[in-house]
């Protein structure tokens, strides 16, 4: 409110300025206003450079907030994913031929094997986690980006979602469903709500240029994309984690007990930051690191 009030007032001086400039009686005036403005203008342009106690903020109070304003969009995206996924089980189950179709004969020759196809992570694990990490943000970010498309943000969500039904189709079928669970679990329980909130934000693009409302097109996009990508900045540190965590502790062989408890943490703790943390209401939501 005062930075408005402040640019309101920057304006009314530089008319005043305008007019009296020209004035010989007015030059002690002029001058007052000229240097007011100076001043004035380094205030408003200056572009006060993000600091890390800003950054710790926006992920602490702002974030939080972004992501319950926007929830039907990540609901939305999850819902599409959701049922992406029961596609690919339904129809995995009924037609085997799908799954060798979709996941390739590499993997269906290690499922038929009833062999995890997680051994080469445990091998080389930072190179893994590097590699994980780096997919997890393409796909995120794709599904982010396509929303400008208007489906290619439901493409994705549905593509992703299909495969992992697939996937979890065969291992079940070969009995390998707690294999595959609790390898999933650990860090699934943090990459899949990542991809979700990604989609939202690209489903929030799609709507600002689908349905601008009394905005103008463009106003509305540029509205919607400055959200859209707040809403996409917080999945970032969830992904990194998802994927350190799917490249060092997710394909070993610590207990299936530990793997599924700290899925329950992890999830917990994620559900808590995200409906329960930061202010109410997002008063703030216009900030961004």
């Amino acid at each position: 409110m005062e930075l408005q009030e402040l640019g309101l007032l920057y304006r009314q001086t530089a008319a005043d300025l305008s007019a009296v400039i020209n004035d010989p009686s007015s030059a002690q005036l002029a001058a007052y206003l000229n240097h007011l403005l100076a001043r004035s203008h380094n205030l408003l342009y200056s572009g006060e450079k993000p600091s890390r106690t800003s950054v710790v903020s926006f992920y602490r109070d702002v974030y939080p907030g972004i992501f319950r304003e926007t929830l039907p969009l990540t609901a939305a995206a999850t819902a599409v994913f959701a049922l992406g996924a029961l596609v690919g089980w339904a129809v995995t189950l009924r037609d085997p031929g799908f799954a060798h179709r979709l996941l390739g004969p590499q993997m269906i020759d290690s499922i038929s094997r009833r062999q995890m196809w997680t051994g080469s992570v445990v091998a080389i694990k930072p190179v893994a986690s590097s590699f994980i990490a780096t997919n997890n943000l393409s796909v995120a970010f794709s599904a982010f980006a396509m929303g400008i498309t208007g489906v290619g943000t439901l493409w994705m969500m549905v593509f992703n979602g299909l495969l992992l039904g697939t996937v979890a189709a065969a291992t079940w079928r070969a009995g390998m469903a707690l294999s595959l669970w609790s390898f999933v679990a650990p860090h699934g329980v943090v990459e899949i709500p990542a991809i979700c909130i990604a989609g939202g934000g690209g489903l929030e693009i799609a709507r600002g240029v689908l349905f601008p409302g009394v905005l103008p097109r463009r106003e509305s996009l540029a509205r919607a994309g400055k959200r859209a990508v707040r809403l996409l900045l917080g999945t970032i540190p969830l992904l990194l984690i998802a994927g350190t965590i799917e490249g060092f502790f997710s394909p070993t062989p610590v207990p299936v007990s530990l793997k599924f408890l700290l899925a329950g943490v992890l999830f917990g703790t994620l559900l808590f930051y995200l409906f329960l943390s930061g202010p109410a209401k997002s008063a703030t939501a216009d900030s961004a690191p």
